[in-house]
């Protein structure tokens, strides 16, 4: 944990959040491929009280974290972008954004209008607040692979199949063969191996099922949530920052550089920026950002409902000296706990985020396509045919005069074909804010 004596208030701040509670799912040991599952009212009621306490931290002017400038009132879609994963666990995640989106703006009656006739129409359920958000489908990276890029990535399975070949995993699985035998009456049909870590379903159902709770040993689900948070971030953390282990950290840092660029931006009026994802993200970047090790307590599976907030400050108003506090609230905490990162004791610079990170970040679809060594995948399998034909035209053998007269021209050609063909297909995309001037579709609107 940590304290700081910076106490100016937040200009911005970037939320991670978990989704919250659902029913039961499995998910591939190796690859981590998952079956889609539904949210559960629990989960529904977890993100809406989250966002009613997050509202009250970031959209209180009493606060002492209130985002200087954020609008307190109706939702102002300039001030805020939303974006909800919606390729792991089905709509989980996009239907806890829904929820934690109606705690940070509530119903309210000054959601009205007036018409030309002096009526005055509330918005349905007393001034219900439709919250513009991006889907993002972590599924396929033809979409975005920046919240999910450790699925159909070659590289991370053959990293997670490594692991349970490895010297520690064995002594592990030795270590805890004696529990795994015990399991078996409370896993259903599912294995009871450490490779295949059944604490999930051992927890739904702790929840869900009040026949399974009573019977269940009040020691095996501490058990296997241990041996779970052990597991789970070996798979997602490594020892190298550039490792592929990181891969569900290395591909999420871009939109959060994105994001404190667009909040430093003194022509950008965003301030907030909502991101809803798995547990996976949290464990690689606990561990790329140094907060697992200064708090071991963290190496391990976030609680439903879980938020990491960094908010972006400006000491004594320099925007050049920017910078960035780490707070986390675990699920059911009372509230946000300030931890040390980074290496460092209370906020670092903005730029030491950035000078840290930068190399190791995996920035965009083709990045994403070699780091993951993925030519299947269509956005991956349209790169490597663009590729393919670029080089097949430039080897075709054409003759003496046509070589005169074709030389440079040919290049220019070439270049011209796979950059338009990167562009249509959406694989390549020139550098600009990320957020400015973002439109929306209707579909994408998170509301009833």
């Amino acid at each position: 944990m940590s304290s700081s004596s910076d106490s100016s208030l937040p200009v911005g701040v970037v939320l991670l959040v978990r989704h919250g509670d659902r029913m039961g799912f499995y998910q591939d040991p190796e690859t981590y491929t998952a079956s889609d599952t539904q949210i559960t009212p629990l989960g529904n009621q977890q993100e809406y009280q989250l966002g009613t306490y997050l509202r009250s931290v970031y959209l209180n002017e009493s606060s002492p974290s209130y985002i200087q400038g954020l609008g307190t009132g109706l939702f102002n879609q300039s001030q805020v972008f939303v974006q909800a994963d919606i390729g792991d666990e089905g709509y989980v995640i996009y239907d806890s954004c829904v929820s934690l989106t109606q705690g940070l703006w509530p119903t309210t009656t000054s959601n009205n209008i007036t018409l030309a006739n002096g009526t005055t129409i509330t918005a349905p359920l007393n001034g219900y607040q439709v919250i513009i958000a991006t889907s993002v489908d972590g599924i396929d990276p033809t979409e975005n692979m920046s919240l999910e890029g450790f699925d159909n990535c070659n590289t991370f399975s053959a990293h997670t199949a490594a692991f349970y070949d490895s010297r520690e995993f064995q002594e592990m699985e030795s270590q805890s063969a004696a529990f795994l035998q015990l399991l078996p009456p409370y896993l259903g049909d599912r294995a009871a191996t450490l490779q295949n870590m059944v604490f999930d379903y051992m927890n739904v159902n702790y929840i869900h099922n009040a026949t399974f709770s009573a019977s269940l040993p009040p020691t095996f689900l501490p058990q296997a949530r241990a041996l779970a948070n052990w597991h789970e971030y070996n798979v997602f953390s490594d020892a190298s920052l550039s490792g592929i282990g990181n891969i569900a950290g290395r591909t999420i840092i871009p939109t959060i550089f994105e994001a404190f660029d667009a909040i430093l931006d003194p022509d950008n009026p965003a301030k907030l920026y909502v991101t809803a994802i798995s547990y996976k993200p949290f464990l690689s970047l606990f561990n790329m950002t140094g907060v697992a090790a200064a708090n071991p307590e963290l190496a391990g599976i976030v609680d439903y409902a879980s938020a990491v907030a960094l908010e972006v400050r400006l000491p004594n108003g320099d925007a050049t000296e920017a910078t960035i506090r780490f707070n986390f609230k675990n699920g059911s905490d009372p509230q946000f706990t300030t931890y040390n990162w980074m290496g460092a004791t209370g906020d670092i610079k903005v730029t030491s985020f950035y000078d840290a990170l930068s190399n190791s970040v995996v920035n965009g679809t083709a990045d994403w396509c070699n780091v993951c060594q993925n030519t299947q995948v269509s956005s991956c399998a349209a790169l490597n045919l663009a590729a393919q034909q670029a080089r097949a035209a430039a080897l075709s053998p054409i003759s003496p005069v046509g070589a005169g007269f074709l030389g440079a021209g040919m290049t220019i050609v070439l270049f011209a074909v796979a950059l338009s063909s990167l562009l249509f297909f959406g694989f390549l995309k020139f550098k600009r804010p990320l957020f400015k001037g973002r439109k929306h579709r209707e579909e994408d609107q998170v509301g009833y």
